[in-house]
Order: structure tokens, then C-alpha cells, then sequence
């Protein structure tokens, strides 16, 4: 029989083991739990985005629905326009026929009657390369060439022909054996631009969405557009070409109706590219890019081109979901840090740097004040704070080229405190007199040096006649030439002692310091024991 403190110890380890069995269920009941919320959350977002999905096609399918009506519609009316599109074309050739068999201005009567009937008449004679080559040589008149050659381009029998023969010298390549000027893309895209209201449909509400282009000019800008696509390629893609080129070939898609589906992503390259260039939302839209202004404009704020994002937000009428006042601070903000970026980095011992960084910030408070006024946004974004800082940013430009002015004219005064330095001492030598074949030169500063006169110099007139001699020439350096020189000549008492008489005078070896640097050997810089003198090129 058990004693008792066997039972005790043994019904002890019974509850122990009944108390860790119980807190091990109650670890898993507690793990099962936990496990089941995670679950729980996880089912909850699978839901939430399934819901988010299905709203999103939801409104896809209601957009693309809308879209159809629109373009059934858009088709039903084309349809029901056409025998009135074709009757009133009928019409203008019928007018165009007339008005060409009647009296054509001559050249300069045209020239002498303005720009818009120098156009009329070229566009009325078909000629293509005459009108090409005045809309290059009026490039300063560019606001009148673009209000004046859509109705003149209206003149023509067929204005699509018209425009694709007056640019196909320059557009899609340049054929031009002499290229100057160098870059006409401009005109290419004036012309264009001009082509759309010119072959935009008779019928008012249709207008440019259907641009009147025969077939035969439609398949040649096809031709025109791939031809600059192989071109851009092998230059080593879109995003390396000139952007006039690169605008220049939108706008050919764009006013000839020929985008291709497959081309989109060509066309949303170019667009983020040069999305600075004013008329690039427009042509997004144009090209088909609707859907994908959105991601255009993500895409512009992630490059940090927030004023840029701003237009196309407009453009689309995307700007309650990309708020502009937000976008126009951050790129102000950007702007500041890259302009103190460049002015830490930089070296600023001229200034240069400084002034650069300043026009930048400028630039970018005149660009935003623009937006600002063009999109009348005053009321969420005052000008005020704005155009006090470009006053400050140009008081400060003004007053650093003050200083820079100042300090230049100060310094400039350096070479002639040198030229009179040198001329207080004595003449100043010849500019050249390192290169002269003779050893007669004059040192500005000569050193004290003991001389004894010659006992016999007056016999020593040899010609010609030695140079101490000559008269005087005419007044050099601060007219301190040296004066004509009567006096006998003084030799250092070592070569009076070396001295034959009745020989003839020889000249020693030619030996000049080097650099001119050997000052204190008695002679003031001359080695070679000849007297100072000027030499002949000195008074020439």
C-alpha cells in the first residue's frame, strides 16, 4: 500500500500535467484564431478587389459603350453628309475653275498686294515649290503666314497633293543637295498645321474629324510616314531626332488621318519626349492616345515635368484627378533645389554658374505665372508672392553684373600701371627684342655700375655710325623714347683694360641671360659687353 506522501506527490503531477495540457490548448485555440483573422483580412481584400475590378470594368464597359453610340452616330451623320460633302466640294472646284481661268495676279503685283495674295495666287497655280520657299524666306512673319495660308490653301484644286509635294524635299528626309538653311522642319510643320482647317470636311459638324484626302494621297503620306519611321530608326530611335522633325512627323499623321493602332507606342514615345512643345497634347489626342493620358501624365510627374503634366491634364480633362495648384508648387520647388544644386556644385569664382542658376529659377516663375493666367487659376494660386520673387531673382541679376562690371573695369587698369612701371625707369625695350638677330636691347632697369671714359673713343668712327648715336626717333611707349645721345660713350673700366687701340672694334659672342634674368652683373642684363641700344625695328 501507497503512503500517503506517494499519493500526494503523484496526484501533484497529475494537475501539472492536466494545467500544460491546458495551456497548450489554449496556445493552439489561440493560434487557430489568429490564423483565422489572417484569413478573414486576406478574403476581405480579395473582395474589396474584386469589387474595385469589377467597378472598373464596369465603367470601362459604359465609357467604350458611350464611345460606340458616339461613333455610330458619328458614321450615321458621315453617311447622311456625304452626298452634301461631295455637292458642296463639287462646288468650290467649280469656284477654283472659274477664278483660275479668269486673270491670275502676276508675281509682283502679288508681292506688292501682301502675304495673303502672294499665297492665294501660288496655291491657285498648284505651285508647290514657290510656296514652299516663300513661307521659308518670311520666317520673321510667321503669325501672318499662319493666319493666311488656310484660306489660301482652300485655293487649291487638290490641297493634299499640295501640301505633300511642298514639303517633300525636307519631309520625311531631307533630299536638298545643299542644305542651308539647315533645319526647315518648321515650315514643314506650318504647313501642315495650316492643312487642317484646308481639308477639313464642308459640313460644319463634321469639320476636321473627317479630313477630305483622296485615297491616292492618303496611301502616299502612309508611304511619307513609314519612310521617316525606318529613317528615325536606324538614327538610333524617335527619342534621339530634332524635335521640329519629330513634331513634324505627328503632325503629318495627324493632319492626313493615317495613325496606325500599331503605332501608338512610336507616338506616345515622341509625345513624353518633347511633351514641352505647346501643340503635343493636342496631337495625343488626335493620335489616338486617350486612353493613355493618364499614364502620359503619371509619367511626365515622375520625369519631374509637373508644368508639362499640367497642359496635358488640361488638354484631357484630367485636372480634378491631377489638381494643377499642387503640380505648379512641387515643380517651383524642383526648380528651386536644382538651381542651389547647380549653385553649391558649380564653381562660382566667375559667376557664370550663379547667373545660370538664376535664369533657370527665372524661367521657371515666368512659365508657371503663364499657366497660371492661361488656366485662370489666380483665385487658388496668387500671383502676388510669385512676381515679387522674379523681381527679387532680377534685382539681384541686375546688381551681380553691376559688381561683375565694376570689378572688371577695375582690373583692367593692370597692363597700364605695368607699361608706366616699366617707363619710369628708363625706355621700355622693343615688344620683340628677344627675337632680334643683333644683341641692342634696353633694359628698363639698369644696375649702378663704375665706368671711366674710353681715352680714345672719339677715334672709333666706324659706319654706320653706332646706334647711341642716331637722332632721335619718334616718341613710343608714353613718348619716352630715348633722347638722341651726343655724350662719348663710358666703358666699364674692365674692358677699357682689354682694349687694343688701332684695332678694329669686334663684337663679343652674343649671350643673353636666360629670361632676361641676370641684372646685377654690372651691365643691367647685357653679358655680351656692347652698349645699350635700340635696335632699327624699334623706331619703325
Amino acid at each position: 500500500m501507497a503512503s500517503p506522501a506517494a499519493e500526494a506527490e503523484a496526484e501533484g503531477d497529475a494537475v501539472s500535467a492536466g494545467f500544460a495540457e491546458l495551456e497548450r490548448q489554449q496556445q493552439l485555440l489561440a493560434s487557430c484564431t489568429r490564423l483565422y483573422k489572417q484569413l478573414e483580412e486576406h478574403f476581405a481584400s480579395l473582395e474589396r478587389g474584386l469589387a474595385a475590378r469589377s467597378d472598373s470594368l464596369r465603367h470601362k464597359r459604359r465609357a467604350a459603350e458611350a464611345r460606340a453610340s458616339a461613333a455610330m452616330d458619328s458614321l450615321r451623320r458621315r453617311e447622311a453628309s456625304i452626298e452634301g460633302s461631295v455637292s458642296r466640294a463639287l462646288d468650290h472646284l467649280d469656284d477654283l475653275t472659274s477664278a483660275s481661268a479668269s486673270s491670275v495676279p502676276s508675281d509682283a503685283a502679288a508681292a506688292a498686294e501682301g502675304v495673303a495674295e502672294s499665297l492665294r495666287a501660288m496655291c491657285a497655280r498648284m505651285d508647290s515649290a514657290g510656296f514652299f520657299g516663300f513661307v521659308v524666306a518670311r520666317r520673321k512673319e510667321v503669325d501672318a503666314l499662319r493666319a493666311e495660308m488656310p484660306p489660301a490653301l482652300k485655293c487649291c484644286v487638290d490641297p493634299a497633293k499640295f501640301v505633300m509635294d511642298a514639303v517633300a524635299d525636307v519631309f520625311p528626309v531631307d533630299r536638298r543637295e545643299a542644305k542651308n538653311p539647315t533645319d526647315l522642319a518648321w515650315a514643314c510643320v506650318l504647313i501642315l498645321e495650316a492643312a487642317v482647317p484646308a481639308l477639313a470636311d464642308p459640313d460644319p459638324e463634321i469639320g476636321a474629324a473627317r479630313p477630305l484626302v483622296p485615297r491616292a494621297a492618303r496611301e502616299r503620306a502612309r508611304g511619307m510616314a513609314r519612310e521617316w519611321k525606318e529613317a528615325a530608326e536606324r538614327k538610333g530611335g524617335v527619342e534621339w531626332t530634332k524635335p521640329p522633325d519629330a513634331h513634324a512627323f505627328l503632325q503629318h499623321v495627324a493632319t492626313f488621318a493615317v495613325a496606325e493602332r500599331e503605332d501608338r507606342g512610336i507616338y506616345r514615345r515622341i509625345v513624353v519626349s518633347f511633351s514641352w512643345r505647346r501643340q503635343m497634347p493636342r496631337l495625343a489626342l488626335t493620335l489616338g492616345l486617350e486612353e493613355d493620358m493618364a499614364d502620359i501624365i503619371e509619367e511626365l510627374i515622375a520625369k519631374g515635368q509637373q508644368l508639362d503634366a499640367v497642359n496635358f491634364a488640361y488638354e484631357a480633362g484630367l485636372q480634378e484627378k491631377f489638381p494643377p495648384v499642387p503640380l505648379l508648387k512641387s515643380y517651383l520647388a524642383d526648380s528651386k533645389k536644382t538651381s542651389s544644386t547647380i549653385s553649391d556644385n558649380s564653381s562660382t569664382s566667375s559667376g557664370q554658374s550663379g547667373s545660370n542658376a538664376n535664369k533657370k529659377e527665372q524661367s521657371a516663375l515666368r512659365a508657371v505665372i503663364k499657366c497660371i493666367e492661361d488656366r485662370k487659376l489666380e483665385a487658388e494660386f496668387p500671383l502676388e508672392d510669385l512676381q515679387r520673387q522674379l523681381e527679387e531673382l532680377e534685382k539681384a541679376k541686375t546688381e551681380k553684373k553691376k559688381t561683375t562690371s565694376s570689378a572688371s573695369s577695375g582690373g583692367s587698369s593692370g597692363p597700364a600701371t605695368k607699361r608706366i612701371r616699366a617707363s619710369n625707369g628708363g625706355p621700355m625695350p622693343p615688344a620683340k627684342a628677344g627675337r632680334l638677330t643683333n644683341n641692342a636691347c634696353v633694359s628698363s632697369t639698369p644696375a649702378a655700375t663704375t665706368f671711366v671714359r674710353s681715352p680714345s673713343h672719339t677715334s672709333y668712327a666706324m659706319p654706320p655710325p653706332y646706334p647711341y648715336d642716331r637722332p632721335v626717333g619718334h616718341g613710343l611707349y608714353c613718348n619716352q623714347s630715348p633722347s638722341a645721345i651726343r655724350e662719348p660713350y663710358v666703358y666699364p673700366a674692365k674692358e677699357v683694360t682689354n682694349f687694343a687701340p688701332g684695332l678694329p672694334y669686334s663684337s663679343p659672342p652674343m649671350s643673353y641671360p636666360h629670361a632676361y634674368g641676370g641684372y646685377n652683373n654690372g651691365m643691367g642684363a647685357y653679358n655680351n659687353g656692347m652698349a645699350p641700344a635700340f635696335h632699327q625695328a624699334y623706331y619703325r
